[in-house]
């Protein structure tokens, strides 16, 4: 079917004395769009105290009626943001809110990654590994587990030299005593295949 073009006297006509119809615009003073559920804080006009404690870089510190603080947020064409609704009166912060919530989400972001990112260090022996190359492998054990990394050693048992098995476990368990001032032990020695394996994790400072 081909498509009639738009005609404007097609439009239904606006009753005589009705007001234009306009756009619904954001209370917030740079732009910011209504409140919703999702808005971690009241600002501008959905804050409802009547007083506000007010702090910001370039206020005067003290308690204001909300309409004198609305005010002063205004005049620097920042917003009001209640940022601490519980205190008597609500604690408000004259800010520019869009770069105050990019600032809250980069700061979580940062402290999710912080806490979730687990390094983890592996160290291999043989089961007959000798004094020079045990110390060398300590002094790197130490060095990770002083940086916040977990330390994952294990001796590799190749062919028959799985009959050292038990030697190997007294390889690993000297090596958790040795490293007893800087790290705990998470796993003990457990057999897994061909690999006996123990896990350290850093002591808290």
């Amino acid at each position: 079917m081909e498509k009639k073009p738009f005609n404007p006297a097609s439009r239904p006509a606006r009753p005589a004395g009705a007001p234009r119809p306009v756009a619904p615009r954001g209370n917030g003073r740079r732009g910011v769009p209504d409140r919703n559920a999702k808005d971690p804080n009241a600002i501008n006009e959905h804050i409802r105290a009547r007083e506000v404690r007010l702090v910001g870089d370039n206020v005067t510190p003290g308690i204001y009626s909300i309409q004198e603080a609305l005010r002063i947020a205004e005049e620097q064409e920042l917003d009001l943001v209640e940022i601490s609704p519980t205190a008597e009166p609500p604690v408000c912060k004259v800010l520019d809110y869009q770069k105050y919530l990019y600032q809250q989400k980069k700061k979580a972001k940062e402290i999710k990654a912080k806490a979730t990112k687990v390094v983890v260090k592996e160290i291999r022996f043989g089961p007959q590994t000798d004094d020079h190359d045990y110390n060398f492998k300590l002094k790197h054990a130490i060095s990770f587990l002083q940086e916040g990394a977990k330390v994952k050693a294990y001796v590799f048992f190749k062919g028959r030299s799985i009959l050292f098995k038990e030697q190997g476990e007294v390889l690993l368990l000297r090596f958790a005593n040795d490293l007893e001032e800087y790290g705990k032990v998470e796993q003990m020695p457990l057999l897994e295949g061909k690999r006996m394996i123990i896990m350290l994790t850093p002591k808290k400072k």
